[in-house]
Parts: C-alpha cells; sequence; structure tokens
C-alpha cells in the first residue's frame, strides 16, 4: 500500500480551513502538496519489511574473509533517524546504537541502517521503535545477544507544554546475552550514554 497524496492534499485543505486559514492565499496554496510529499517521504516505511535488508547474510567461517571472526560485539554507533510521533504527529529525531555478539552469520553493516530507516518511518513512539529494531535482528540473525539505544530529540516536549529545549530520551532494547546489565555495560560506556543503563529489556 502506497500512501495516497491526492487524499493527502484534500485533507491538508481541510485542515487550513478548519484553523480558520485561505489555503488559495499565496503562501498556502502549494502547502497540499508539499504535504503530500512531506507524508510519503515520512511515513515510507508503513507495511514494509523490515526484516528483508538482513536476508543476505554472510557466513564468517566460509565467506570471504574467515580469519576475521568476530571475538566480540559488532557496534554500530550514531545512526542518524528521523521519525514521528504517533501522538501529535510531531517529528522526533536523534542517533541509533546496534550491537549484535554474530554467530556464523554477519550482516552488512548497511543492513542495520536500512532496518533503522524503516521502521522510524512510520507513526512511531521510541520505545517502541528500539524494541521493535531489536526484534527485528534477533528473529534475522544467529546472534547471541542485540543491544539497541536510541538517544532523540521529542518534538512533542521541546515545541508544546513545558516546552524543554535541551531534552532528550534514552531508550535501551535487548536481547539475549545483553539482557543482563554487567554484559552490555562495556557497550554502554563505548557508545558514550555513560552510565544510562536502565531501559526497556527482555
Amino acid at each position: 500500500m502506497t500512501v495516497d497524496k491526492a487524499r493527502i492534499e484534500r485533507l491538508t485543505r481541510e485542515l487550513l480551513e478548519a484553523i480558520g486559514e485561505d489555503p488559495e492565499r499565496p503562501g498556502l496554496k502549494q502547502t497540499p502538496s508539499r504535504m503530500a510529499e512531506l507524508y510519503a517521504e515520512f511515513f515510507a516505511g508503513v507495511n514494509e519489511d523490515a526484516t528483508a535488508p538482513l536476508a543476505h547474510t554472510i557466513s564468517v567461517s566460509r565467506g570471504p574473509a574467515p580469519e576475521t571472526l568476530p571475538s566480540g560485539a559488532v557496534l554500530l554507533r550514531d545512526i542518524r533517524f528521523r521519525s514521528v510521533c504517533e501522538h501529535h504527529l510531531l517529528p522526533f529525531a536523534g542517533h541509533a546504537h546496534i550491537a549484535y555478539l554474530p554467530g556464523e552469520q554477519v550482516v552488512g553493516l548497511g543492513a542495520l541502517v536500512k532496518v533503522v530507516e524503516i521502521l522510524a518511518t512510520r507513526p512511531q513512539v521510541q520505545e517502541r521503535l528500539g524494541e521493535q529494531i531489536a526484534d527485528a535482528i534477533a528473529g534475522s540473525l544467529d546472534t547471541r545477544g542485540v543491544l539497541v539505544v536510541l538517544d532523540a530529540v521529542h518534538g512533542c516536549v521541546t515545541m508544546r507544554g513545558g516546552r524543554q529545549p535541551e531534552a532528550s530520551t534514552l531508550t535501551i532494547a535487548a536481547r539475549g546475552e545483553f539482557t543482563e546489565p554487567a554484559a552490555r555495560a562495556e557497550l554502554i560506556a563505548l557508545i558514550g550514554a555513560g552510565g544510562a543503563a536502565t531501559g526497556t529489556a527482555r
């Protein structure tokens, strides 16, 4: 299912009229079409399979570089992402940090980035986003542990209500060996999240 741009344009016109604006005035005349393009980009991940990028794996022992078997976790830091909070449809953005303990199969690092992009381009809440990323990786790779740390700034916190422009939200999702705080402590330090070892884990 693709985003219905024509419907978004019609509804944007209605929204502008509902707040007392004139959608035909020069500054707003192109807004409905701009919103349709924006929403098509922001919500491109709706109904897309987030595990698809992980389908192509590389054998560690029989692959092109069998001498490079990782002895510890693979950690990819500072993946920039942006999403839209499903509560107010305001943006939130930040960085994702992903680590996993590989087994026989590893995956290209770009595939991890794509998983984040697919799941972030849906109406989301940060806590669920981290859990979905962890589930996608744990369910697709023969990993012994997965850790996902998200650090983001939310428009619903910085732009409305208490308006706290410096506030950011940190969440942790863990699977396998990384559900134990001691097992993930080194990675938390490497990520630079300090002692923030609390979060969603199961």
